[in-house]
């Protein structure tokens, strides 16, 4: 049982770190005012709609773009710490004296066991029912 908290405790502790570090974008692409595609961890293709630029620089007609790409950026965790030789003194004390208290937690499960194990239920002579003659219906 104390294995597979162990392993389970593990697992999650493994996923946590995953989460919180990972880091990820989702773009959009609005076409005024209505969003009609979004796309996570890539570009967006966008709708076709997109104006080009004009062919000659001369052109004093400039129409506005109706079609608008954002981009929301998830930045995870980067700040860990992989060294054990940087962990300050106290934060040492507490790792030890947590994990001297969990040991201690379960040392003596395994030998403590039922009192009555020993023991032998008494011997029974005569049903005691039939001589007081009451009977359950």
């Amino acid at each position: 049982m104390k294995r597979l908290f162990h392993k389970i405790m593990a697992l999650v502790m493994a996923f946590v770190v995953l989460f919180t570090t990972l880091s990820f974008t989702v773009s959009m692409h609005y076409c005024g005012d209505t969003l009609v595609e979004t796309a996570i961890f890539k570009k967006v293709n966008g709708c076709g709609m997109e104006m080009e630029k004009p062919a000659t620089e001369g052109c004093s007609m400039i129409k506005k773009n109706c079609c608008d790409d954002e981009q929301l950026v998830v930045d995870g965790q980067d700040e860990l710490q992989l060294q054990v030789d940087k962990i300050s003194f106290g934060q040492q004390v507490f790792i030890a004296s947590f994990v001297y208290s969990y040991i201690n937690l379960f040392e003596g499960l395994d030998k403590n066991g039922p009192s009555y194990e020993k023991y032998e239920p008494p011997l029974v002579n005569k049903t005691i029912y039939k001589l007081d003659e009451t009977y359950l219906i």
